[in-house]
C-alpha cells in the first residue's frame, strides 16, 4: 500500500508539474533525446579529416591546372594530405571503443546513412592520398633511385590519380559537417544546410594556412603562387566567418544559447576575435605591405588560423551535446519545425 502511495504521489507531483510553467521549458528534467556521446577525439578526427581532404583537392587541381609553377605547392600539399589523414581512422576506432565495430561498418554501404557513407569516404580519401604521397616520394627520391618500390611508384599515372583524388578529398573535407546536421540534436539540425559548408571553408583555409608557411619555409616556390593560396586563405577565412555569424543568427535564443555562455561562450569569442578577425587583418596587412610584413606575425596567424580550425569543431561538437540535454531547445526546435 505504501508502494502505491509513493507512486501516486510521485505520479502526481509530475503531472503537477507538467501543467506549471516548467512543461513549457521542461521534460520532467529529463533531456528528451540522446546526445551523441562523441568525445574530443572526434572534434580532432574532424579537424584531421578536414586539413586532409582540403590539402587533397588543392594537390589535385595544383598538378592539373598549375603546371611546372605549382610543383612545390603539389609536393607539400600531397605530404600534408598524407601524414593528416594517417591518424583518422585511429580517432575513430579510439571512438567506438573496440576496433571490430570500425570492421563491421565496412561490411555494408548504407546510401542513407551519412555515418556509412563517411567511413567508405574515409577509406577512398586515405587510399587516393597515400597514392599521391607514394607517386611524389618516388619522384622526389625518397624510395630510392632503382629499388622495385620507386620504379612502381613512377609507373603511376600522375595526373590521373590527381583527378581521381579530387572527390574524395572535396567530400572528407565536408562531410563531417553534414554528418552533424543529419542528427536530431537541435543545434546540428537547425543548421543542417551551413554545417557543411562551415566546415569545407575552414577545411580551406587551415590548409591554405599551413602549405603557405611550408612554401615559405621549404620552398622553393615562386612568391606568385605564395600570395594566390594567400588570396584563396583570405577567401575562406571570411566565408568562415559569415557562416558562424549565420548559424548562431539562425539558431535563435534558446538554441544558440550553449554558443554564448559559459566555457564554450569564451571559446566562441577567442574563435571569432583571435582565431578569425586577427588573421583576416593580417591579411589585409599584407595585401597593402606585400613583402614588408614581419615573418613571425605570419606565422602567429598561421597558427591562430589553424587553432580556430579545431577551436570550432570542439565549440559545434559541445555546444551540441549541450542543445541536446536542454529539453527547451528540443521544444523550440520541434515547434518551430525541422526545416531550417
Amino acid at each position: 500500500m505504501m508502494t502505491v502511495d509513493t507512486g501516486v504521489r510521485r505520479w502526481e507531483h509530475r503531472r503537477a508539474r507538467s501543467v506549471g510553467e516548467a512543461a513549457a521549458t521542461s521534460y520532467y528534467g529529463v533531456p528528451p533525446i540522446h546526445k551523441a556521446h562523441w568525445r574530443w577525439s572526434v572534434a580532432l578526427y574532424f579537424f584531421l579529416g578536414g586539413l586532409a581532404g582540403a590539402s587533397g583537392v588543392i594537390a589535385s587541381f595544383a598538378r592539373l591546372f598549375g603546371g611546372r609553377e605549382a610543383r612545390p605547392l603539389v609536393r607539400l600539399a600531397r605530404y600534408l594530405s598524407f601524414i593528416a589523414i594517417l591518424p583518422a581512422p585511429f580517432l575513430l576506432i579510439y571512438d567506438l571503443g573496440r576496433p571490430e565495430r570500425f570492421h563491421h561498418m565496412l561490411r555494408v554501404v548504407k546510401f542513407r546513412s551519412p555515418m556509412s557513407l563517411g567511413v567508405w569516404g574515409l577509406i577512398a580519401a586515405s587510399a587516393t592520398a597515400t597514392l599521391n604521397a607514394f607517386r611524389q616520394a618516388a619522384d622526389d627520391g625518397m624510395l630510392g633511385q632503382r629499388t622495385p618500390l620507386a620504379a612502381l611508384g613512377r609507373r603511376l599515372p600522375d595526373r590521373a590519380i590527381a583527378a581521381l583524388s579530387v572527390g574524395p578529398s572535396f567530400f572528407l573535407s565536408g562531410y563531417t559537417g553534414v554528418l552533424l546536421g543529419a542528427t536530431a540534436v537541435p543545434l546540428w539540425a537547425k543548421n543542417a544546410l551551413l554545417l557543411g559548408p562551415l566546415f569545407l571553408c575552414s577545411a580551406l583555409s587551415n590548409a591554405c594556412a599551413a602549405l603557405s608557411v611550408l612554401l615559405r619555409r621549404l620552398g622553393p616556390a615562386s612568391l606568385p603562387l605564395i600570395h594566390r593560396l594567400e588570396r584563396l586563405e583570405r577567401v575562406a577565412l571570411v566565408s568562415e566567418l559569415i557562416l558562424l555569424v549565420a548559424l548562431e543568427q539562425q539558431s535563435g535564443p534558446v538554441i544558440a544559447r550553449p554558443l554564448r555562455t559559459g566555457r564554450l561562450g569564451r571559446v566562441r569569442n577567442a574563435l571569432l576575435s583571435a582565431g578569425l578577425a586577427l588573421p583576416i587583418s593580417v591579411h589585409l596587412l599584407v595585401g597593402q605591405r606585400r613583402g614588408r610584413l614581419p615573418e613571425a606575425l605570419r606565422h602567429i596567424a598561421t597558427l591562430f588560423v589553424l587553432a580556430s580550425g579545431f577551436a570550432l569543431r570542439i565549440l559545434i561538437l559541445f555546444a551540441g551535446h549541450a542543445s541536446a540535454d536542454d529539453p527547451e531547445a528540443t521544444f523550440v526546435f520541434n515547434r518551430r519545425g525541422s526545416r531550417p
